[in-house]
């Protein structure tokens, strides 16, 4: 019983992962680039910081959702053209870049 209640808490968590990966891809990797770190031609004109520095990662999933919907600086703002469902799988994913 207990197995079958993981294999199904798995099989729900990974097509989150795999989603939120494609969808910062699409829409963030760009200027943030694959690895999170602002290294892009984009990201360094605009000054973007590592989702990997403790000042991002201290940031609540409230304050980064908030930037992601609402936009801050000179990043757009993604309120209107991602699903609060998807602006919370890019929280989650960027919370992947922490420093191991």
């Amino acid at each position: 019983m207990r197995s079958t209640i993981f294999l199904i808490i798995l099989a729900l968590a990974l097509p989150l992962h795999a989603d939120s990966a494609a969808l910062y891809k699409t829409k963030c990797a760009m200027c943030h680039g694959p690895a999170g770190t602002g290294d892009t031609a984009v990201g360094k004109k605009m000054g973007i910081r590592s989702f990997a520095s403790a000042d991002v990662q201290k940031q609540t999933d409230a304050q980064l959702t908030d930037i992601i919907t609402k936009g801050k600086g000179k990043m757009l703002a993604f309120g209107g053209k991602l699903s609060a469902d998807e602006i919370k799988a890019l929280v989650v994913h960027i919370r992947t870049f922490a420093k191991k």
